[in-house]
């Protein structure tokens, strides 16, 4: 959910009680740097969190940001979470604390990291250094145990009072009606054998909600008997299910509590059907929320068939076991542990990770190769939101199936790359390469990543290396579509190093070599000759239309925008205008959007160059519509600099100060000072000193400021907005 600025988790259901828990976090918030909310699990921590986070947000002029730590099962993907978390998409080769140190140090922000105790080393670790660099920083985190951090403020939760306060039992019912709107405690002696209930639970919600879940296969009253039962039973210390249901103990806080909760969740255990066991321990792979095809993909085995798989998680969302959130599911940490913990005794801990890396590899595959459809939106923002299910798979693809994680690395490396996530794509594809031989066109892919990583890093020298060992490979090979994507990175690095004249040539001459290439199944695109350029330079935009190839693969694609670039860069205006409006309607034609995107950059810059500010606008505006679907922070970045400069052109100063202030913060957000093709910096320059002339460097400066104060989100709506008045 969108606060006014940040994001906090949706709360889905309702919030009970904890008045007295909020005034002290309102407190704790206000007056303290560090505040570690702790308690057993299922207590409450993440939801109090949630709401005092939200009460909270409006204090905080760069918002309240939520990183939830429970799927890391170690501190790889800590700061990488974290980034996330914040918006941060570093491009550059800096260690990534430090980026991210950078990043807060001038914000003024609340962090939540929900469910640290897993990772309390580190996360104490990481959050010494932030707190000590950014002095706007607050953080609120929830634990098990305090983390130990020099200056950490402690609140202990207590579950809900059940003697005196109608809160637990109010949980109780609020649950009830929540699975069955005609429940209700309305039958005689129902409302006193729910009170007994959450007594015999001690308030913990967790317990209650679970409980509350059971309703639909017993009576209240039932309810109440079956639980007094179990609690009153003695336990026997060589019982075997005592002793797993131990793993989720930490008897330095409230071992009583740990003991009602555990006996709870083993109870609901009891009460679902076999398969629903099943399906419970095999849904503990899955690190990020899924669907029900991811579901079927992941667990689908011996007696669990695909149709067990829809059926048993129905059941597991009827036992409150899964949470179920329109068409998506989770499962809570504390449930998810205890699901591990069935998982390794069944002896199905291998298996079910092979599953899981299979399912995510076959997305992988799904994803490389929608990227020129229709889907590309889509698919972008699937590998975005399973970053950590495929980074997982990744990892036990590379301890058991060398092969399989070399073409996963490559598959989902451009994504990556794209996403913000530069060191994962790099470090995983180097890691791909070192594991053992590979050969073809995995090889080639998995270099290409390297350089293309390296590209954005601004690491030109890198890129230029993996640029021509591609071309070799590719070459040895005969593999086109590999010549045609070291093509492009090469050609780029050119582009950057400010030789559009060698990026044309090669562009050009391996675009001709592959125009008939059976690989990607494509017609060759039209030629741009000199008839077809013979019109003055400086039409209108209709003048570049001309009918589009049919669609292309992602590459050839990727090596004609190298053409388009360059054609700008040699000041061969009218013909790259042509050839950016052919690629553009052929990307729309196919609903490629990352392509279209940068040709309607080209577009911008190329009407800006011929002296026209008001179409440069709308070709700008154009390209970051496109870069906001796809959560691209570089190439709004680009679009940004480049509406500015047609705003400037246009005479509205104020106007561009505030666009330019916006970009910079969207620089920030990636890493890098301004940057892009060598032309683009003259152009930004002239129209920097047109803008500043026409309302004067103090007005300039304010509106600058303004932009690079506001949101991102709020600035790039604001410059989006064509008729925006300052």
């Amino acid at each position: 959910m969108m606060t006014k600025v940040g994001f906090l988790p949706e709360e889905t259901s309702s919030f009970v009680g904890r008045r007295a828990e909020l005034a002290r976090l309102e407190t704790a918030l206000t007056t303290r740097r560090m505040t570690t909310l702790i308690g057993p699990g299922g207590v409450g921590k993440t939801r109090l969190a949630v709401r005092a986070a939200r009460a909270a947000a409006d204090r905080y002029p760069d918002g309240a940001w939520w990183a939830d730590l429970s799927p890391l099962y170690d501190d790889a993907l800590l700061l990488p979470t974290v980034s996330d978390a914040v918006g941060l998409a570093d491009h550059t080769l800096r260690m990534p604390v430090e980026a991210l140190c950078e990043w807060l140090s001038d914000k003024n922000l609340l962090l939540v990291l929900d469910s640290a105790e897993h990772l309390r080393g580190p996360c104490s670790h990481l959050l010494a250094e932030l707190i000590t660099t950014s002095p706007g920083l607050t953080v609120l985190v929830t634990s098990r145990q305090p983390l130990g951090t020099r200056g950490e403020h402690v609140v202990r939760i207590q579950p809900l009072p059940v003697d005196g306060a109608p809160d637990a039992l109010q949980l109780f019912e609020d649950r009830l009606r929540a699975g069955d709107p005609r429940a209700g405690l309305e039958a005689p002696g129902d409302r006193a054998a729910a009170a007994d209930i959450c007594r015999r639970l001690e308030g913990i919600p967790l317990a209650i909600e679970l409980a509350a879940a059971g309703i639909g296969r017993h009576t209240v009253a039932q309810l109440a008997t079956r639980i007094g039962t179990r609690f009153d039973a003695p336990v026997d210390a060589e019982d075997l299910t005592a002793s797993r249901l131990d793993l989720l103990a930490d008897d330095s806080l409230w071992p009583r509590r740990h003991r009602t909760l555990r006996t709870t969740i083993g109870w609901s255990h009891e009460l679902c059907t076999p398969l629903e066991r099943l399906l419970w321990a095999r849904l503990t792979l899955l690190r990020t929320d899924f669907d029900e095809e991811v579901a079927r993909e992941v667990c689908t085995g011996g007696p669990l068939t695909p149709h067990e798989v829809d059926r048993a998680l129905q059941g597991l969302v009827a036992q409150s076991v899964v949470q179920r959130d329109g068409t998506r599911y989770r499962m809570l940490d504390t449930l998810r542990e205890y699901g591990r913990m069935w998982l390794k005794e069944l002896g199905e801990e291998r298996a079910a990770a092979d599953r899981h890396a299979r399912s995510f590899l076959g997305l992988a595959r799904r994803a490389h190769e929608g990227w020129t459809g229709p889907d590309q939106i889509t698919w972008y923002h699937t590998i975005a939101d399973t970053h950590l299910d495929l980074c997982a798979a990744l990892d036990h693809l590379l301890a058991h199936d060398v092969a399989g994680a070399q073409e996963m690395a490559g598959r989902v490396g451009f994504f990556w790359a794209c996403c913000g996530h530069l060191s994962e794509a790099r470090g995983y594809a180097q890691r791909a390469l070192d594991a053992g031989p590979v050969e073809g066109p995995h090889r080639t892919r998995l270099q290409w990543v390297l350089g293309v990583a390296a590209l954005l890093q601004g690491d030109f020298a890198t890129a230029e290396k993996y640029g021509a060992l591609c071309t070799a490979i590719a070459l040895y090979d005969h593999d086109d579509e590999g010549m045609l994507g070291a093509t492009y990175l090469s050609g780029l690095t050119q582009l950057m190093n400010g030789e559009p004249a060698a990026a044309l040539e090669a562009a050009e001459r391996v675009l001709r070599m592959t125009e008939t290439a059976p690989s990607d199944g494509a017609s060759p695109e039209p030629r741009t000759t000199a008839a077809d350029t013979s019109e003055a330079a400086g039409g209108s935009d209709a003048d570049f239309d001309s009918d589009p190839a049919p669609m292309e693969s992602a590459h050839r694609l990727r090596c004609r925008l190298i053409t388009v670039f360059a054609l700008t860069a040699l000041g061969r205006l009218t013909e790259s205008g042509r050839a950016a409006a052919t690629l553009r309607r052929s990307c729309e034609l196919g609903g490629e959007y990352w392509t279209r995107s940068y040709a309607d950059y080209q577009l911008a810059l190329i009407a800006l160059l011929q002296g026209r500010p008001e179409d440069s606008a709308t070709h700008a505006r154009a390209m970051l519509a496109g870069k906001h679907r796809l959560r691209d922070s570089f190439g709004i970045a680009l679009g940004l600099d480049i509406l500015a400069a047609a705003i400037a052109a246009q005479g509205a100063g104020a106007q561009a100060a505030r666009v330019y202030g916006t970009g910079h913060a969207y620089w920030r957000m990636v890493g890098h000072p301004q940057r892009g093709t060598p032309e683009l910096g003259a152009v930004r320059e002239t129209c920097e000193l047109q803008a500043r002339a026409a309302v004067g460097d103090a007005a300039y400066q304010r509106a600058f400021e303004r932009g690079q104060a506001d949101n991102a989100e709020v600035g790039l709506a604001a410059a989006l907005h064509s008729g925006l008045q300052l």
